[in-house]
């Protein structure tokens, strides 16, 4: 073997690239709530004037998986835990501007503005279920504030989504991996 070929980073003696190692990050509780939310929002969103007895119940399982997913922030494996990614804004910050620049670390969980994404999407969720329990309510049933914050929350998670998921297409184009993969089989590259 030549000196050439030793240097050359995941090339075989046969001079076939090796596929990089993988790691399990995203544990199946954290996959299928990501995904099991999705649906239950997207379903939610194009019921709600419709079908307004299943909106309902979407709401009591998007209501359910924000809590289990918030216990499992605390309790849960070490890429679920919000200690594994929660940064301050300044960090945040930091890391938008070398996204920006398409010189961002790479991170093997969450990166600083995914974390601050997940807090910020449980939040405005959290609201949306809160302000659609109080609509079913004998208090606030037709109150048009709680009917106004829950639309106005509603709206601004989908621009939230829209965000979200611009970033993950970023992210996947700057370190050459696809996250939605990730969030599917629950694997990243080790490196």
């Amino acid at each position: 073997m030549t000196d050439a070929e030793h240097s050359v980073p995941g090339t075989l003696q046969s001079g076939r690239t090796q596929r990089p190692a993988l790691v399990k990050v995203w544990d199946p509780f954290v996959r299928l709530f990501h995904w099991a939310l999705v649906g239950c929002f997207a379903f939610s969103f194009f019921t709600g004037d419709e079908w307004k007895s299943a909106h309902i119940v979407s709401g009591y399982v998007i209501g359910a998986l924000v809590t289990f997913r918030v216990l499992w922030g605390l309790i849960g494996t070490e890429h679920a835990r919000f200690s594994s990614f929660i940064y301050s804004p300044v960090t945040v910050l930091r890391f938008l501007v070398d996204t920006a620049a398409m010189r961002a670390k790479r991170y093997l969980g969450h990166n600083p503005a995914g974390g601050a994404m997940v807090i910020a999407l449980l939040l405005m969720i959290s609201g949306i279920v809160t302000t659609g329990y109080m609509m079913t309510t004998d208090a606030y049933w037709g109150i048009e504030w709680v009917e106004d914050t829950h639309k106005v929350l509603v709206y601004v998670t989908l621009g939230l989504i829209s965000m979200h998921i611009a970033g993950v297409l970023l992210a996947s184009l700057e370190h050459g991996e696809n996250l939605v993969r990730a969030m599917v089989t629950g694997k990243k590259r080790a490196e």
